[in-house]
Parts: structure tokens; sequence; C-alpha cells
């Protein structure tokens, strides 16, 4: 390519390369040809030159060796040259680099030439990429301008005054006459500095001008009269009636007229309405405007426009908390944007669906919202459930509606719930004591009808295990009862079992509840054994161990079965000693565990350390028993890993009283939040718990957390301790939980 190739066709050149290699080359090459050019006294082509260097600029390559040429280029006498040279020094050059100091009486001779365009030419750049010593050396000049007689000028003063006051604020002073008078030209035009407040009649009448005046047009968009200028008024209005009593006073008439004169069938009129209603809703104003503002909204709803739409739902979720009834008037109009077939518009309309429902409205927006989850794109499954779920949850009419709206959740995205969906909903059938003959019907259709939805597996496993007899009976007021057979519903658990499509959780419900059934049920017991016993050698370590352990059952504390397998108490999640695992601030919950005799565990033979599941499996948390039949140190570390220790202190309070203390520690480099150990005694044995010291451990064994336990077993039974505790945290963003068994409490506590 030939040095002296026109931009064009060095623009061509460099278009046309393959990869980005040959593109490096040929820039390359014309950058050294550039640069040779450069150096030369005197050489005609010097714009053209730096007009191609600029171009290599844009492209993300090193221009930096043009600066001096923009500084020769401004001080020519040439128009076409003086052109180039701004643009580069508004492209090169920042108020960091000295070469910005060497233009500033070129800029200063500029400002004064006789050719207006040469004076365009210096007020930008000065409002691009002036210094606050420029401003300072040139503030005088551009108040001069202001005052000149061409708009033209002014127009590019006023700009420049703007950049002017917030690089130095205290030359707003200087322009406050200059900027006075400008508001008040025919010529559209306003500069803005420190002290707004004092054009507040100004901007008022100035607003109103643009509202009631008749066609021009010079001014004219689309109807509406400089809707440029009346959104930069609306904004300044905005700042200065925040927080301000008598400023929204003054504007309070102005805006009812905007909005009631403006045209919102044109584009530039939704965008000065747009802004009318933004600036109701930031300022203290009355509460008919504000209606009037969310009854605007609610028109752009309607819009063909679909980003009209998008920003009204926008703006009406922002002020959905203040104004919650003005905004139901439009609950209609929400609920249809929810069909919309723009994806935003689709998530807007259901944040904003979610946000209005009530407890006057929660069947008929309940109706809809379930309707959109049935069809709504799998991105925003998640997120929709996730809202039904704290809707029913907060405004349930009754609790059989309740049960009815989440098992129609998991049947629709049971894939798409978040985990603690299942915990959440067994506490809710368990408190529903008049509705489990109903619930385990209606679970043991769906389970029969569908198997892919785990969520809803597991927790149709969960209410077969707990009230199976109640399935057998055949007897339920509420629904209409299926006559199941014993056989019928250990099909329904073994097709779980086998399913390609169930995950080792379900199947551990599946297996927990089919071990249940061996107490609710008279003449497959020796079915359920054999299903059990396959599952003793399953791959699958978690399954494999919940069938050794009720294999062990079977075997060898057959006299325990009943009473291990027991039906759940109700849990009651408002109580202190009571959780389904959902974690407060840190606190040791208590969960229910299985009864015991005299200290006896399931896995007595187990070695230590291992997880083991008892009786609370089928809810998805996995206890662990700690036995007092050997003595050991006062003090005892019975967990040690990734970093946290922790160690557990016994301290006899009595014949009966056992106070137990347990610190947490932290070595690793990562803090870690949301720390909580649950806990859970036998029935004989009663829990009380203090609060803990915190939830956050810090990293490097700063500090420490600990948490005391207070055991008393009234009805002295064997004398013998049994805990089960696990620990759940987060670090460097993710969720941990581990579960630990020892076999020995530490020393005098045991006595």
């Amino acid at each position: 390519m030939s040095p002296s190739v026109r931009l064009q066709e060095m623009i061509r050149v460099i278009r046309s390369a393959r990869t980005q290699g040959e593109e490096r080359g040929v820039i390359q090459r014309e950058c050294a040809a550039i640069r040779a050019q450069f150096r030369q006294a005197d050489n005609g082509g010097r714009s053209h030159n730096l007009a191609k260097l600029l171009y290599v600029h844009m492209l993300g390559y090193p221009a930096h060796f043009g600066q001096m040429e923009c500084v020769r280029l401004i001080a020519s006498p040439r128009y076409s040259e003086k052109r180039v040279g701004y643009l580069g020094a508004m492209m090169l050059l920042d108020e960091k680099q000295d070469a910005s100091l060497l233009i500033t009486n070129s800029i200063k001779n500029d400002l004064s030439h006789s050719s207006q365009y040469v004076q365009s030419l210096a007020l930008c750049t000065l409002a691009c990429m002036g210094s606050a010593e420029m401003c300072r050396d040139l503030a005088p000049e551009i108040d001069r301008l202001l005052r000149a007689s061409n708009s033209y000028i002014k127009k590019k003063a006023a700009l420049c005054a703007v950049h002017i006051v917030r690089k130095v604020p205290e030359l707003g002073e200087l322009f406050t006459p200059a900027a006075r008078s400008l508001l008040s030209e025919k010529n559209h035009g306003q500069c803005v500095t420190r002290d707004t407040h004092t054009y507040m009649p100004d901007l008022v009448q100035i607003m109103k001008g643009l509202v009631t005046t008749g066609y021009s047009p010079e001014h004219n968009v689309a109807g509406i009269s400089d809707p440029f200028l009346q959104v930069r008024i609306l904004r300044l209005l905005r700042i200065l009636g925040r927080n301000n009593d008598a400023a929204s006073d003054a504007m309070n008439d102005l805006l009812a007229q905007v909005a009631t004169n403006t045209d919102s069938s044109k584009t530039a009129g939704s965008a000065v309405l747009y802004e009318t209603v933004l600036t109701v809703m930031d300022i203290k104003s009355e509460s008919g405007l504000r209606v009037l503002a969310v009854n605007i909204l609610g028109r752009f709803l309607l819009n063909n426009d679909r980003n009209i739409r998008y920003i009204s739902m926008t703006s009406l979720q922002k002020i959905v908390v203040t104004d919650h009834n003005a905004v139901q008037r439009h609950r209609g109009t929400i609920v249809d944007c929810l069909k919309d077939p723009d994806a935003s518009v689709k998530r807007r309309a259901l944040e904003l669906s979610l946000a209005l429902v009530s407890a006057v409205n929660i069947r008929s927006m309940m109706k809809e919202l379930l309707l959109f989850l049935s069809s709504c794109p799998p991105e925003l499954k998640a997120q929709a459930a996730c809202g039904i779920f704290n809707a029913a949850e907060r405004y349930a009419p009754s609790q059989r509606w309740h049960i009815d709206t989440i098992l129609h959740v998991l049947t629709t995205a049971g894939g798409d719930v978040r985990d603690e969906t299942v915990p959440n909903l067994i506490q809710l059938i368990t408190t529903a004591s008049d509705l489990h003959c109903y619930t385990v019907h209606k679970l043991y259709r769906a389970l029969i009808t569908d198997i892919s939805q785990q969520s809803l597996v597991q927790v149709a496993c969960w209410c077969i295990g707990e009230y199976g007899d109640l399935l057998l009976r055949g007897e339920c007021d509420e629904i209409e009862p299926v006559q199941v057979s014993e056989d019928d519903v250990l099909d329904a658990l073994e097709t779980v079992l086998q399913s390609h499509m169930s995950s080792p959780a379900t199947r551990g419900f599946a297996l927990t509840a089919t071990m249940k059934l061996s107490t609710r049920i008279t003449d497959n017991v020796d079915r359920i054994r054999s299903i059990v016993s396959i599952y003793g050698s399953c791959i699958d370590v978690e399954l494999q161990q919940r069938a050794v352990e009720y294999n062990a059952l079977f075997k060898k504390y057959d006299h325990m079965r009943a009473a291990v397998l027991e039906r759940m108490p109700v849990i009651d999640k408002s109580s202190p000693d009571h959780s389904n695992g959902e974690s407060g601030g840190g606190a040791l919950k208590e969960v229910e565990p299985p009864k015991l005799k005299q200290g006896e565990a399931v896995t007595a033979q187990e070695p230590a350390n291992q997880v083991h599941d008892g009786d609370n499996s089928q809810d998805g948390h996995n206890t662990l028993m700690y036995s007092c039949d050997n003595l050991g140190s006062p003090t005892l570390t019975v967990y040690e890993k990734n970093g946290v220790t922790l160690k557990l202190h016994c301290h006899k309070q009595s014949e009966t009283g056992l106070t137990v203390t347990l610190t947490a520690s932290n070595s690793s480099d990562w803090d870690m939040s949301s720390f909580t150990l649950q806990a859970a005694v036998p029935k004989s044995v009663q829990l009380h718990m203090k609060a803990p010291s915190g939830d956050f451990l810090p990293a490097r064994g700063t500090a420490t957390l600990t948490q005391t336990v207070l055991l008393n077993n009234p009805n002295k039974v064997g004398l013998q301790w049994a805990l089960w505790i696990r620990m759940s945290y987060t670090s460097q963003g993710s969720a941990f939980q581990d579960t630990m068994q020892i076999d020995s409490f530490p020393g005098p506590a045991c006595h």
C-alpha cells in the first residue's frame, strides 16, 4: 500500500484483511508511513495523515505519536486543517496530557475568530477535554460568548459553561447573569449552574409556554413543541423538587397541565409524559397527581410499542409499594401482559403481578399465575414458582387451598423449584392433621400418573410412608377415595426406586417410605424386607447405608422397629425447639428424633464418623447419634474437615441434667457465613437451646462460635445421653453441609 493512499482506500484495505495478523501488518506499515511524513518540515498532507491516524485510533491501535500534530494543525490558519486538528485533540488528548496545555492559547485566539465555525470548534474542544486550569483561564471568554447575538454560538457556549462549572464549581457565579438571560431566549437553550433554585419560576414559566404554545415549525416534533427541552426541564424540576415542599407545591399545577395536555400517541409525547411521571413520583406531589401519573403508566401498558410497555411496568414496579391501590386498578392490563410475546415484558409483568397479590385477590391472581406457569418460558419457571410459593404462604385462605396450590406447581414445574420446597411442604402437611387422608390420596394419584417431577415424587413418597394406613383404608370425606391394595402401593414405590428418572435423593425417600410401610401393613412385610435387602449392595453409598441400617432393624432390633418407624409428630415452625431444616441466624434447632431405648443406637456396630440416617431422613435431614458409653477427655474434637473444627465440652449439672457446649473455629483462608448447627435428642430427653454467639466464622481462627445446649432426662431412662447434629455453612459463595458421629462424650458428663 502506497504511503500516499487516500483514507477511503486505507479503510477498504483494512476491512478486506482476512486475519487479525494481516490487519495488524497493514496498520503497522501505514503508521510507519504517517510517522515519516510527520517528520517532514513542509507537508501539505498533514490533515490527511492525521485523519487516517484517527481511524487507526478508533480501531484500538496506539496513535499517541499524533498528539503534537494535533497541536500544529490547531494553530493552522486553514479551516480544513483546524477541523481535523481539533477533532484529533478531542480523541487523542485529555487533561492529563501535557500537550493539552499547548493548545490553550490557540483555543483562546479561536474563541475571538471572525468565523462562527472556528469559534464552534474551539468551544466543542474545551467542553470535551478542558482541564481545570484551562477552564479557569478561558471562563471569561465563555461568559462573553454567552452574551453574543449569534444563537448558534450561544448554544455551544452554554454547553461549554456546563463543563466549566462541573470542573470548577466556584465559577458558576460567573455565568449566573448570562444563564438567566438564556432562559428567556426565543431560541431554546439553557445553562445549569449550582444555584438552580433561583431559576425555579423561570423554568416553570418556560415549561408552561412549551405546553400551551401553538405550532412552531422550528421546534415541533410530531406535534410536540421541543420535546427535548421539555424532557430536560422536567429532569431539572425533579432535582429541584426532591425533598423540597415549597418547590414541589410550585410545580404541582404545571405537572398536572403537562400530564393532561400532552398527546401520548406519538413517541415524542410518550417521552415527555414518562419524564412527567418520574418527576411526580420523585417529588412531594399531591395524592391526586400521583394517581394521575399511575394512570398514565396504565395507558402505556396498552401501547403497541413493547419498549413503552416495558418501561411502564418497570416504573410501576418501583411505586407499587407506595401507591398499591392506584396500581391495583390496572391489574387486569398487567396480567394480560403475561401473554406478551416479548420475554423481557413477560418477566416484568410477572414481577409486577406477584407484587399485586393480596389477601383480597389471592384466588383470582393465583389462577392467572398458575395458568402462566403452565406455558411460560423455561427461564421464567423458577421465578414464577418461587413467587407463587411466597404468595400462597402469605395469603393462603385455607390449608387445603395452600396444599393444592403447591401440588399444582410441583406437578407443572417440579424440576424448577428450590431445594427447600420439599421440607416446607412436608411441614405444611404435618400441621394440617385433618387433611392427611386427603393429601395422601391426592399425592398417590399424582405419583402413579407421573414420576418425572422429582420434588413431587419426594413429597408423595414421604406422605405415603407416613400416612399409608390412611391410603389403604380407602375412606376419605374430602376427595373421592381410591381403593388401593398393599401391592399397589409397593408397586408404585418400587417403580420410583427402579426408574432412571429418580435422583439418589428421591430413591432415598422411596426406600424410607417402603420401610415405614412395614409397620402400617400386615400382609407384605416379607416383600418389604426383600426390597430393602436388595439395596444393601446398591452402588449409591447413601442408599446402601440406609438399606443396611433398615436391614439391621429387621434382624437385630425388630423389637424397636415399630417405635423407630412411628408417625412423625406435628412440626411447629414457630416453636423454638423444632425446625424443618430452615436455619435462623445460626441458632441450633431441635429436629424430632426417633424413639430410642436406653441410648441404644440402630447403627451401634457401624464405625465412627460415618453418616447415619434415622427416622428423620424422610424429610431430607440426616441425623447422627452420640452415645455416652465411653469416657473421654474433658473436651473432645468431634469434627475436623475443610478448615472447620468443632469441639464438644460437657458439664454435668445434676443427676438428670447435662450442659453441652459446642465450639466451632475456622482455620481456612476464607470466611464462612450462615454457620448453622442442627441437633436432635430422643423423646425421653428434653432439649433447651441458648442463643448462639453468631453465625459468622472468620478465617484463620481469629474468632470462634459457641452454642450451649441444655439436656435433661427427667425420667432417668438409662441415664445415657444421645445427640444428633448436622452442620451447614456458606464459603466462597457455595453452600456446604456435613454430618459426623462420635461414640463418646467427654469424661465426667456421663458419670
